[in-house]
């Protein structure tokens, strides 16, 4: 995997902003796939003293699928494509961390399984401080771009 060119930030694919964007940096991203990285910050939603709940994992890997849907459509559209947003669905989420500590380290890697009309399938991983912590499996629907 590549990082993201010189100029293009994950601004230009997501429409998160302020405390809802949640990925730090793309560590790597091809057509097929992305990675990020993502500091656990007390800024999070659902995030206390004692850190944050694992559920969060679902929002960062709906985040770097949406970067890499984001990067696919800019290579087929020219960096003028319009970036709609995704309508996100969880198929199914496994978890094997109880909480995220504060300033941990979450690496999450997301691949398409399955394209049609639109339509994703995505499976993602994650790892904390290098530990696995979660599969998630999301499904995608591109919204209509105002």
């Amino acid at each position: 995997m590549d990082m993201l060119p010189e100029g293009l930030t994950i601004e230009d694919f997501l429409p998160h902003r302020d405390g809802m964007l949640l990925v730090d940096e793309v560590v790597g991203i091809s057509t097929e796939k992305t990675a990020t990285r993502s500091i656990v910050s007390s800024r999070w939603p659902m995030t206390d003293a004692d850190g944050s709940r694992p559920l969060i994992l679902v929002e960062l890997a709906a985040q770097t699928a949406g970067i890499n849907n984001g990067w696919q459509n800019h290579l087929n559209n020219g960096p003028d494509a319009n970036q709609g947003g995704w309508m996100v669905g969880v198929k199914a989420a496994r978890f094997s961390v109880d909480r995220l500590p504060i300033g941990a380290e979450i690496i999450i890697t997301s691949e398409n399984r399955f394209e049609f009309e639109g339509f994703c399938e995505v499976h993602a991983v994650a790892t904390v401080d290098g530990v696995p912590a979660a599969e998630i499996t999301l499904q995608l629907m591109q919204a209509e771009a105002a």
